[in-house]
């Protein structure tokens, strides 16, 4: 990878905050750019090579999606690069990705999240695993959180030489702070049932403890029983195994529990504004996705409920 390409990313993670796996998309769209120029320096590109570039990918196959976020990176880019290497104008502003259909958001219903944070399987256990997944699953839901800013919260704010938090819970002020994508920061209420979790989780936690562990380890919130901080594969691995427990008929990512949270405050409050901050949307089309979730969940009550709304007769 080229010397800029490289020294952008370090750029994003360092000043901008961004995740790794938000890194590592970045770093696989912008190997696929120096790939594409076949040598040729990327402050040599210009805007009849960016298009080249995509109608290529396109042509292999790529989908519209796809081809979106590499242009987006490729754009990102060059925003940066162009003027430090004084190029007339950034190559990729102005050229437009194929337009791709925006699917909608998976959400549980109110009953089968009832039916998965309330899983006997859970609500029965005490050993400290238990009592930590019970209360992670329930700040997913409570807080609608990202599974990275999940895995990021620390037990307090923690600012040292070494270590200095991303994000942490606020017991008595009931909220959780985060910082999100872009570097926004955040805070968002944490309900009832998730603050008594967390308290129980919390009284745990030092079974989980161990004398080597990092400064990061310590601050964490949620850790394993290595003492390391919890990592995004085990929560997956946990919620799968709930799910199953729990006799869900459905495969449920934990970015699920994100978009179930927006889903039932929009059908309750109807307040497009407050979900969009409290799920740190930068832009309210992107919250607008919800409200065809309510639709569907009206239109299912309409179906049911309405003579006239073309049921089958007995």
């Amino acid at each position: 990878m080229s010397d800029p390409v490289t020294t952008w990313l370090k750029h994003l993670e360092v000043n901008r905050r961004y995740s790794g796996h938000t890194l590592s998309a970045y770093r696989r769209d912008l190997n696929q750019l120096v790939t594409l120029a076949d040598g040729k320096p990327l402050e040599q590109i210009v805007n009849g090579n960016i298009r080249h570039f995509l109608a290529r990918l396109h042509g292999q196959g790529h989908s519209a999606r796809s081809l979106a976020r590499m242009l987006a990176a490729w754009r990102g880019f060059y925003k940066w690069w162009a003027p430090q290497s004084q190029m007339a104008a950034n190559p990729a502003a102005d050229v437009r990705a194929p337009k791709a259909s925006r699917g909608l958001p998976k959400a549980l219903s109110v009953d089968q999240t009832q039916a998965l944070l309330e899983a006997p399987a859970l609500v029965t256990q005490t050993d400290p695993a238990s009592l930590r997944d019970r209360a992670m699953f329930e700040l997913f839901y409570s807080s609608g959180l990202r599974l990275s800013e999940l895995v990021g919260l620390d037990m307090d704010y923690t600012q040292s030489k070494q270590y200095t938090s991303t994000g942490w819970i606020n017991l008595s002020d009931r909220e959780v702070n985060v910082l999100g994508k872009g570097g926004k920061r955040r805070s968002v209420p944490i309900g009832t049932q998730a603050l008594e979790c967390l308290a129980h989780w919390l009284d745990a936690r030092p079974q989980f403890v161990r004398p080597a562990m990092t400064e990061a380890d310590q601050a964490a919130l949620f850790i394993g029983v290595r003492g390391a901080r919890i990592s995004p594969r085990v929560v997956q691995s946990q919620l799968t195994k709930l799910v199953k427990l729990a006799g869900l008929p459905t495969h449920v990512h934990p970015h699920v529990l994100r978009h179930s949270f927006a889903s039932h405050v929009l059908q309750s409050a109807q307040d497009l504004r407050a979900v969009q901050e409290m799920l740190g949307h930068a832009n309210i089309s992107t919250t607008q996705l919800y409200t065809k979730l309510d639709f569907q969940h009206l239109a299912k009550a309409y179906d049911a409920a309405h003579p006239r709304a073309g049921r089958k007769k007995e």
